[in-house]
């Protein structure tokens, strides 16, 4: 009989998990559903009586199992199964009945249930009629034992037949609902619920069911960004920010803390999750009392975690904004670049990260004395104040380390700071390294700061391998001082308190490890807040606006005396950049042009009259609207026509005028998607030409009353030059007040004003002719050097020859433009390509086998599951000799310490050996990368976003230094663990066997069906911050543009959208783990909770007391153990994606070798400098035209050659070809006899030399920059250099460049622009220097102005 009652109760439990998984199933599938219309209404009358049958039913199972635990003090296994499962299909019918949409029949597994219930009950009826069939009476069929079945049996004859006509219904339907349903199916697919969250139920928030159509989408197809609903109203940056702002007013930054601020604006939300964490707190130390308390823990906890989440999103937003809007309006001279990124890369996500930890500061406590006090009642006063000073002891010895490992982060922080300075600066400038042979030692230079990272990175691995092995042995050290005194003051020790000690022990586990890193946490997020603080109350660039209404006064720029200064530090004063003696008044309509030699300080005067320079004792002030021209171009990362409009709304005439004003048409019309082209990162597909010529445009469009143009005309050839001179200048601005700076002095003479600097002053202000007539004067004496340069042109190169030929581009605008132009079917600028559907096993394996060739990975596990073994067998030691007479206290406690310390040892070498591990992953993967990106052809960069890379180097290789070893470890141990419970509770009871094979299936089935939306998820999160990053950088290059364009708000709003489109991927990722985890938690509650059910029912002779006490105190940590595994199953695919993307940059096609030890040439190589090209055929890509066609010439060595051409010609696709940026498809180049495509590139690059247009000056001293390989002598380096000064202006920069060239002293020079920016004199000494320091050497020259050539040996013009 007790067989039989087995054998049934499984029945019961199988019934139960079946009828459970349908309304799993059933709830999901009622998420694509929720918009159909209630239908035709079926048996209502019917329905209505099963439902009461089966509230009868289960009100009589609940009343028999009361009476059976009433006289027998327990429950029988199928008793308790019965009334469960009873209670449960009641539950489920009634649902049935009232859900009336498509599907009008109750389900399969009620009507299984209720058949199978029948015939066993309508069987044990039989039977007791049969055996008793002689004494029938009345009385009979109210005993006790047969009353439930003589009611029940007509209830379920009832129900049965009842349910019949609902399936009948259900098939006459069958067809016209399924295409029904399949249709409303598809609408709801195609119509997208863009606010899910907000418009969803109590009971939908509670159980994340509201993701449930985002995950049937990502099963269906491949989730993208438009199908995630946009975020929650509280957590968009707009009203995140706003709220901030408010609380920022509200505290007076100045006297207050943004501590307080960030509290004031979010404490209504901190507040409700502290509620959460409370009761979760509660809830998991009540235990197992009540079933309900599972519950209860498992959905507060995981709306405590999705609060903290939602905080440090709604945070973050804020955040960001805030330190976009204060770096569009603080003073040119703030913080770097750098600094702004690394506050949003780490100070704003650290912040955002601490509300994980917050209510740690008041739970920490709570839990140790809630700990203490369940010790107290168990083993009374003495131990549990041992164990109190044991738990004090580990954690004050925990401080010290979490110190150090504050400490150590710190010193990663400033590691990886300067490697991604180096990084940021390098991957900008790769072309320029790359042309000069010096990514070997850049690439050195970043391997050796990434050693020093590496360092303190492991310093700070083996920290936190002494606080994890601290933690895994805490437990231990505190039962063994616990127990030791229970022995001392002879406290009884039992199974029963031993387990719930052991119990208590774990509990106080996690404020022991919690304590020091939520110490570290505090710590390193007050140094990020107090960074941030200090940022945001800088000084702001408005204090210094000078913007005034336009008056009818006809003065339009006012000048006072005074100085101005780029760094006004106090405490470190510096001379002034400008300083004014007289005032100034500049009337409206009037043109003003600055001229002086490089470095005079040209540029910052128009920075002064834009209020970019902070002053003392000045001012100046404009009347009216103004607009800017930098000699930098500043172009966005978006198409030509959002460049010109700038914000503006499009006036179609009044636009084309603009492009015919600033020589843009034909432009336009050679590039296939006309204005609509997308222009790349700082403008790559442009040349230097026409970047100026948009942002001249931009200028242009915005119809300003004051126009300030930094030397508008040197990036652009004469023709260009001098068709912007006319239409723009003199044409165009004719009624507009105009202060342009030039180098060209030929412009001078359209200036009613004409400004000399010289050494930060005006030295000279007058008229143009007054100015000539004066002998003496500054600007007579640049003058006479112009005049010497003019006399050298062609005759025929007259005005009106000029002005009657159509409009030339620059003649070296092909440096850019032609690589792009001939690739023109390509994408400009590519999205970011990602990997789709799951990460692949390759990269797993590659990851695992990094480091020793995956040879510690078997030991670490090993050593994971001997420190399981161990500390499982310490725990029943303990718990069955405490029982047992014949074993002496003294022997108890050495053998229970014996195996505690054995596991303690088992950890300490897991934690070291996982430490060792992770540094060499770490190491071999960034090495990899980076090597392989340094290798890449000039062209990735070129199509490639720095962002991308940086994002790489920094957030992913922070990923891989720290946290995705331990996520896949973490996910191995857990399972170890997991598997070792279950082993031990099958001990007690095979069936559990089976009840976790239900659940697993079930939990896999949730995995697989949650993974495909969260993997594609967790890949947006990592691509959707990138775009943040590069437009603080895009705007922190322009904001003078910005300013002067009182475009502020309009980029403030773009970065709101761009964060708004980072925080609803990253919300919605956080709420697929919690959706994730509240399900494997209910399912392994149930679990849990039926083990319990059968430890009660199941004979004191049938099991061994400490083992069954043993499965109970283990299973406390089931639900936090299962939703440990299966949170870093799917994490660790998330996090992989890391990983994933650190390969794809491991594995990019690299250029050619950069030696070849087979094909070296000859040390003193070239000697003359003689170039053979031979039948030359380029092609950028299989798809894209021919740009050289079969060229054949030669460049004699030891002359000097000018390369001449229209746009297009393949001017700069010589230059490339010559440096084998791009190879031959047919043809070659021969220097000296060597073919140099059978050379080694850094043999090849060494021994040329180029200046190119762009100059490019990197970090360091002016030194370094000029000999960045450190192979020449201080005194080398002063012959070479022809100009010095503190203030690097555009000029002065190309200046250190050519003195850089000169000091490589090569025989083979190429001059791309290399006296664009310089002013007349100074390009005549340049010129000068060039010829006489030259003059062995074969010289390329590619110029738009005519003297730079007109002296050179041979003239070469590719068409």
């Amino acid at each position: 009989m007790a067989m039989l009652d087995a054998v049934l109760g499984i029945v019961n439990v199988a019934f139960f998990y079946a009828i459970l998984i349908w309304v799993l199933v059933d709830s999901l599938r009622q998420s694509k559903k929720n918009n159909i219309a209630y239908l035709k209404q079926g048996p209502k009358l019917l329905a209505t009586i099963t439902v009461l049958c089966n509230v009868v039913i289960s009100v009589m199972n609940i009343a028999f199992a009361f009476h059976e635990y009433r006289i027998k003090r327990i429950i029988g296994y199928n008793s308790l199964s019965l009334t469960l499962t009873w209670v449960l299909s009641t539950i489920v019918s009634f649902y049935s009945m009232k859900r009336r949409t498509i599907n009008q029949r109750f389900p399969l597994v009620l009507n299984l249930w209720w058949s199978f219930t029948t015939i066993i009950v309508a069987l044990s009826v039989s039977i007791e009629i049969v055996n008793n069939f002689e004494s029938l009476n009345l009385w009979f069929f109210l005993l006790e034992d047969n009353i439930f079945g003589m009611v029940s049996l007509p209830m379920l004859f009832l129900v049965c037949f009842n349910a019949l006509p609902y399936v009948l219904c259900a098939r006459e339907q069958q067809h016209s609902d399924s295409y029904m349903e399949q249709r409303l199916v598809q609408q709801e697919m195609e119509a997208e619920d863009k606010e899910a969250f907000t418009n969803a139920n109590i009971w939908s928030q509670l159980t994340f069911q509201w993701l449930n159509p985002i995950f049937n989408k990502g099963r269906i197809q491949k989730l993208e960004h438009g199908h995630i609903p946009s975020v929650p109203h509280s957590e968009t940056a707009e009203n995140a920010s706003s709220m901030l702002e408010e609380s920022l007013r509200k505290q007076k930054l100045e006297g207050g803390s943004l501590t307080k601020a960030i509290a004031h604006s979010i404490w209504k939300s901190l507040a409700l999750n502290a509620i959460f964490a409370g009761v979760n707190t509660i809830a998991s130390y009540m235990g197992p009392l009540l079933i309900t308390n599972f519950t209860v823990e498992s959905l507060s906890q995981r709306q405590w975690y999705f609060g903290a989440q939602r905080i440090g999103i709604r945070v973050r937003a804020a955040l960001m904004a805030l330190v976009y809007s204060k770096s569009l309006s603080m003073k040119s001279v703030g913080p770097t670049h750098g600094k702004v990124i690394n506050l949003i890369n780490v100070d704003v996500e650290r912040t955002g990260d601490f509300f994980w930890y917050i209510h740690g500061v008041w739970l920490l406590p709570v839990q140790v004395i809630l700990a203490l006090v369940i010790l107290c009642i168990n083993l009374g006063y003495t131990p549990s104040i041992a164990a109190f000073v044991v738990t004090i002891l580990v954690m004050v010895c925990n401080t010290p380390l979490a110190n150090m490992q504050e400490n150590l982060h710190s010193k990663i922080m400033e590691a990886k700071d300067s490697r991604i300075k180096v990084t940021s600066e390098t991957m900008k400038n790769m072309r320029i390294l790359k042309l000069h042979s010096w990514e070997s030692t850049f690439l050195q230079k970043l391997l050796e700061l990434r050693d020093t990272e590496s360092k303190w990175l492991q310093k700070y691995l083996y920290i936190c391998s002494a606080i994890a092995t601290l933690f895994w042995a805490s437990p231990t050290l505190v039962s063994v001082v616990t127990f030791g005194a229970c022995i001392l003051v002879k406290t009884e020790l039992t199974a029963a308190t031993v387990l719930s000690a052991l119990a208590t022990f774990r509990i106080l586990q996690d404020p022991i490890y919690n304590l020091p890193e939520l110490i570290s946490m505090i710590a390193q997020t007050k140094v990020s807040v107090d960074r941030i603080q200090e940022f945001i109350k800088a000084e702001d660039q408005n204090q210094f606006k000078n913007n005034h209404a336009s008056n009818t006064s006809p003065i339009a720029i006012e000048i006072r005396p005074g100085e101005y200064a780029w760094d006004t530090n106090d405490q470190a004063p510096k001379k002034p950049t400008i300083q004014i003696t007289e005032k100034m008044m500049i009337k409206k309509g009037q043109k003003v042009a600055v001229c002086g030699s490089v470095g005079s300080g040209k540029s910052s005067l128009l920075c002064c009259m834009l209020g970019e320079v902070p002053f003392s004792g000045a001012s100046i002030k404009l009347y009216g609207t103004k607009s800017y021209v930098p000699q930098s171009p500043w172009i966005q990362s978006r198409t030509i026509r959002e460049n010109i409009l700038f914000g503006k709304k499009m006036n179609k005439d009044f636009y084309e005028n603009v492009l015919d004003v600033c020589a843009l048409h034909q432009d336009i019309n050679m590039w296939v998607d006309g204005d609509l082209t997308p222009v790349e990162e700082r403008g790559l597909n442009l040349s230097g030409g026409q970047k100026q010529r948009i942002q001249l445009a931009r200028a242009v469009y915005n119809d300003s009353d004051i126009y300030f143009l930094d030397d508008p005309f040197s990036a652009v050839d004469a023709h260009t030059g001098t068709h912007l001179f006319k239409k723009c200048l003199k044409q165009f601005f004719s009624e507009k007040t105009v202060v342009y700076a030039t180098h060209q002095l030929e412009f001078l003479e359209a200036a009613d004003i004409v400004l000399v600097m010289k050494d930060g002053k005006i030295v000279e202000s007058v008229r143009y002719e007054y100015l000539m007539a004066c002998s003496n004067s500054e600007l007579v004496q640049q003058m006479a050097a112009h005049e010497e340069t003019v006399n050298q042109k062609n005759p025929l190169q007259e005005e009106d020859y000029v002005t009657s030929i159509p409009c030339q581009k620059n003649q070296i605008e092909v440096a850019g433009e032609i690589f792009h132009e001939s690739i023109k079917d390509w994408k400009r600028s590519k999205e970011e390509e990602a990997e789709t559907g799951r990460v692949k096993w390759s990269v797993y394996s590659t990851f695992v086998t990094c480091a020793y060739k995956g040879a510690l990975v078997p030991v670490i596990i090993v050593c994971q599951i001997l420190f399981q073994v161990l500390q499982m067998g310490s725990n029943y030691w303990i718990s069955w000799a405490s029982e047992q007479d014949s074993i002496s206290k003294g022997n108890l406690m050495r053998t229970f310490t014996f195996l505690s310390s054995g596991s303690s040892i088992f950890v300490l070498g897991r934690t070291v050996l996982m430490a060792k591990v992770s540094i060499k992953t770490a190491q071999r993967l960034f090495h990899g990368m980076i090597t392989s990106v340094f290798s890449a052809p000039v062209s990735f960069f070129d199509t490639t976003p720095s962002s991308r890379i940086l994002s790489r180097s920094s957030t992913d290789q922070s990923t891989v230094d720290t946290d995705i070893s331990y996520r896949l470890a973490g996910l191995v141990f857990a399972l170890i663990q997991l598997l070792s419970i279950i082993m031990l509770m099958s001990q007690a009871s095979w069936q559990v066997i089976l009840l976790f094979l239900v659940v697993f299936a079930i939990s896999i089935w949730y995995q697989a069906y949650y993974i495909t939306s969260a993997r594609e998820l967790a890949r947006m999160v990592g691509m959707r911050k990138a775009p943040i990053l590069h437009h603080f950088s895009e705007s922190i290059a322009g904001v003078a543009t910005i300013r002067c364009f009182n475009q502020e708000k309009m980029f403030i709003d773009k970065v709101k959208a761009l964060i708004d489109d980072y925080s609803k991927v990253a919300f919605h990722n956080d709420a697929t783990m919690e959706w994730l985890s509240v399900r494997i938690n209910f399912l392994f509650n149930l679990v849990y909770y039926f083990v319990l059910i059968i430890l009660v029912t199941l004979p004191r002779s049938a099991i061994d007391p400490s083992l069954a006490g043993l499965v109970a105190t283990y299973g406390l940590n089931l639900s936090v153990l299962q939703a440990w595994v299966i949170w870093n199953l799917c994490n660790v695919e998330n996090k992989m994606i890391s990983v994933e993307r650190i390969l794809q940059f491991s594995s990019i096609p690299s250029e050619a070798p950069l030696v070849i030890q087979d094909c070296r040439p000859e040390p003193e190589w070239p000697r003359d400098g003689k170039i053979e090209l031979l039948n030359l055929h380029i092609q950028y890509d299989p798809a894209a035209p021919m740009i050289l066609k079969g060229i054949t010439c030669t460049f004699p060595g030891q002359k000097k050659i000018g390369v001449v051409g229209r746009t297009g010609s393949g001017k700069s696709t010589l230059v490339q070809a010559l440096f084998r940026v791009v190879e031959p498809l047919k043809g070659w180049i021969l220097i000296d006899g060597v073919h140099i495509s059978k050379i080694g590139l850094h043999d090849l690059r060494s021994k040329l030399g180029i200046i190119p247009q762009d100059p490019t000056l990197f970090l360091g001293t002016v030194r370094t920059n000029l000999d960045p390989l450190e192979q020449h002598t201080d005194q080398e380096l002063w012959e070479a250099m022809a100009e010095n000064g503190e203030n690097w202006s555009v000029g002065q920069r190309q200046l250190v460049c050519l003195a850089r060239l000169l000091l490589k002293k090569r025989r083979i020079l190429v001059l791309d622009e290399a006296t664009a920016s310089i002013d007349t004199a100074t390009d005549n000494l340049i010129q000068k220097t060039i010829r006489e320091e030259t003059s062995g050497c074969t010289v390329i020259s590619v110029a738009h102005r005519i003297p730079t050539v007109i002296d050179n040996d041979f003239g070469f013009g590719p068409s």
